[in-house]
Protein backbone atom coordinates (compact mmCIF):
# COMPACT_ATOMS: atom_id res chain seq x y z
CA UNK A 1 0.00 0.00 0.00
CA UNK A 2 1.96 3.08 -0.99
CA UNK A 3 1.18 6.13 0.69
CA UNK A 4 -0.18 9.37 -1.10
CA UNK A 5 2.21 12.64 -1.37
CA UNK A 6 1.20 15.93 -0.40
CA UNK A 7 0.00 18.15 -2.86
CA UNK A 8 3.17 20.78 -3.64
CA UNK A 9 3.07 24.47 -4.00
CA UNK A 10 6.21 25.98 -5.47
CA UNK A 11 6.88 29.68 -5.50
CA UNK A 12 9.53 32.33 -6.54
CA UNK A 13 9.82 36.00 -4.88
CA UNK A 14 12.03 38.51 -6.52
CA UNK A 15 10.34 41.87 -5.62
CA UNK A 16 11.60 43.45 -2.47
CA UNK A 17 8.33 45.96 -2.08
CA UNK A 18 5.59 45.09 0.61
CA UNK A 19 2.69 44.78 -1.90
CA UNK A 20 5.05 41.87 -3.30
CA UNK A 21 5.72 40.15 -0.36
CA UNK A 22 2.57 39.20 0.74
CA UNK A 23 1.29 37.28 -2.41
CA UNK A 24 4.06 34.52 -1.51
CA UNK A 25 4.03 34.54 2.03
CA UNK A 26 -0.11 34.29 1.78
CA UNK A 27 -0.21 31.64 -0.78
CA UNK A 28 2.96 29.94 1.06
CA UNK A 29 1.13 29.79 4.67
CA UNK A 30 -2.15 28.77 3.28
CA UNK A 31 -1.09 26.18 0.99
CA UNK A 32 0.64 24.46 4.85
CA UNK A 33 -3.10 25.10 6.30
CA UNK A 34 -4.76 22.98 3.76
CA UNK A 35 -1.78 20.16 4.02
CA UNK A 36 0.30 20.96 1.34
CA UNK A 37 3.75 21.45 1.42
CA UNK A 38 5.16 24.69 -0.03
CA UNK A 39 8.69 26.29 -0.91
CA UNK A 40 9.34 29.75 -1.39
CA UNK A 41 12.36 31.06 -3.65
CA UNK A 42 13.86 34.45 -2.54
CA UNK A 43 15.70 35.99 -5.40
CA UNK A 44 17.30 39.69 -6.20
CA UNK A 45 15.14 42.38 -4.09
CA UNK A 46 12.61 39.48 -2.92
CA UNK A 47 15.58 38.31 -0.80
CA UNK A 48 14.85 41.81 1.49
CA UNK A 49 11.78 40.09 2.41
CA UNK A 50 13.84 37.52 4.31
CA UNK A 51 16.29 39.85 5.63
CA UNK A 52 16.90 40.17 9.77
CA UNK A 53 15.22 43.60 10.34
CA UNK A 54 14.49 44.38 6.72
CA UNK A 55 10.80 42.96 6.60
CA UNK A 56 9.15 45.89 8.61
CA UNK A 57 11.25 48.57 6.45
CA UNK A 58 9.45 47.51 3.18
CA UNK A 59 7.58 50.19 1.10
CA UNK A 60 5.25 50.45 -1.53
CA UNK A 61 6.47 52.14 -4.66
CA UNK A 62 3.78 54.55 -5.99
CA UNK A 63 5.38 55.55 -9.05
CA UNK A 64 5.01 53.51 -12.05
CA UNK A 65 2.65 51.58 -9.98
CA UNK A 66 -0.88 51.93 -11.57
CA UNK A 67 -2.89 49.59 -9.82
CA UNK A 68 -2.05 52.17 -6.52
CA UNK A 69 -5.29 52.82 -5.47
CA UNK A 70 -5.17 56.58 -4.73
CA UNK A 71 -7.42 58.51 -6.84
CA UNK A 72 -4.33 60.56 -8.08
CA UNK A 73 -2.55 60.91 -11.61
CA UNK A 74 0.35 58.10 -11.21
CA UNK A 75 3.29 61.10 -11.88
CA UNK A 76 1.91 61.78 -8.14
CA UNK A 77 4.67 58.96 -6.72
CA UNK A 78 7.37 61.29 -7.87
CA UNK A 79 6.84 63.61 -5.49
CA UNK A 80 8.69 63.55 -2.33
CA UNK A 81 7.40 61.40 0.32
CA UNK A 82 4.51 59.94 -1.42
CA UNK A 83 6.49 56.40 -0.94
CA UNK A 84 6.40 57.03 2.97
CA UNK A 85 2.74 58.01 1.86
CA UNK A 86 1.58 54.86 0.42
CA UNK A 87 3.27 52.31 2.71
CA UNK A 88 1.46 54.18 5.51
CA UNK A 89 -1.97 53.93 3.39
CA UNK A 90 -0.99 50.44 2.71
CA UNK A 91 0.04 49.37 6.08
CA UNK A 92 -3.33 50.90 7.33
CA UNK A 93 -5.25 49.12 5.06
CA UNK A 94 -3.97 45.81 5.94
CA UNK A 95 -4.52 46.74 9.45
CA UNK A 96 -7.89 47.42 9.28
CA UNK A 97 -8.48 44.54 7.03
CA UNK A 98 -7.13 41.98 9.89
CA UNK A 99 -4.24 41.14 7.47
CA UNK A 100 -1.30 39.38 9.19
CA UNK A 101 2.12 41.71 9.25
CA UNK A 102 4.76 40.46 7.21
CA UNK A 103 6.70 39.51 10.48
CA UNK A 104 3.79 37.26 11.66
CA UNK A 105 3.50 35.20 8.36
CA UNK A 106 7.18 34.56 8.36
CA UNK A 107 6.97 33.45 11.78
CA UNK A 108 3.82 31.27 10.50
CA UNK A 109 5.72 29.86 7.53
CA UNK A 110 8.61 28.61 9.17
CA UNK A 111 7.14 27.31 12.21
CA UNK A 112 4.73 25.23 9.43
CA UNK A 113 7.22 23.77 7.65
CA UNK A 114 7.44 25.97 4.62
CA UNK A 115 10.95 26.05 3.11
CA UNK A 116 12.53 29.61 2.37
CA UNK A 117 15.22 29.23 0.46
CA UNK A 118 17.94 32.27 0.09
CA UNK A 119 19.23 32.63 -3.54
CA UNK A 120 22.92 31.74 -2.94
CA UNK A 121 24.13 33.86 -6.21
CA UNK A 122 21.66 36.84 -5.23
CA UNK A 123 23.88 36.67 -1.74
CA UNK A 124 26.85 36.13 -3.47
CA UNK A 125 25.90 39.78 -6.00
CA UNK A 126 24.82 41.60 -3.36
CA UNK A 127 27.09 41.04 -0.94
CA UNK A 128 24.84 39.51 1.47
CA UNK A 129 26.06 36.98 4.36
CA UNK A 130 24.03 34.18 4.98
CA UNK A 131 23.45 35.40 8.97
CA UNK A 132 21.69 38.42 7.26
CA UNK A 133 18.66 36.04 6.57
CA UNK A 134 16.32 35.68 9.41
CA UNK A 135 16.29 32.37 11.04
CA UNK A 136 14.84 29.09 9.08
CA UNK A 137 15.81 30.24 5.81
CA UNK A 138 18.10 27.35 4.06
CA UNK A 139 20.81 28.82 1.14
CA UNK A 140 20.64 27.25 -2.10
CA UNK A 141 20.91 27.87 -5.78
CA UNK A 142 18.33 27.61 -8.93
CA UNK A 143 18.98 24.04 -8.93
CA UNK A 144 18.14 23.63 -4.96
CA UNK A 145 14.56 25.73 -6.09
CA UNK A 146 14.23 23.56 -9.73
CA UNK A 147 14.73 20.03 -7.83
CA UNK A 148 11.77 21.14 -5.45
CA UNK A 149 9.55 22.52 -8.17
CA UNK A 150 9.74 19.65 -10.19
CA UNK A 151 7.70 17.91 -8.36
CA UNK A 152 5.38 20.68 -8.01
CA UNK A 153 1.44 20.69 -8.41
CA UNK A 154 1.53 24.43 -8.49
CA UNK A 155 4.70 26.40 -9.68
CA UNK A 156 4.32 30.27 -9.60
CA UNK A 157 6.44 33.74 -9.90
CA UNK A 158 4.83 36.23 -7.76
Amino acid sequence: MSEERKKRVALIASKGTLDMAYPPLILATTAIAMDMEAAIFFTFYGLNIIRKGRNERLQVAPLANPAMPMPVPNLVGAIPGMTAMATTMMKGMMKKAHVATLGDLLEVAVEGGVRLIGCQMTLDVFGIAAGDLIDGVEVGGAATFLSYAADADVTLFV
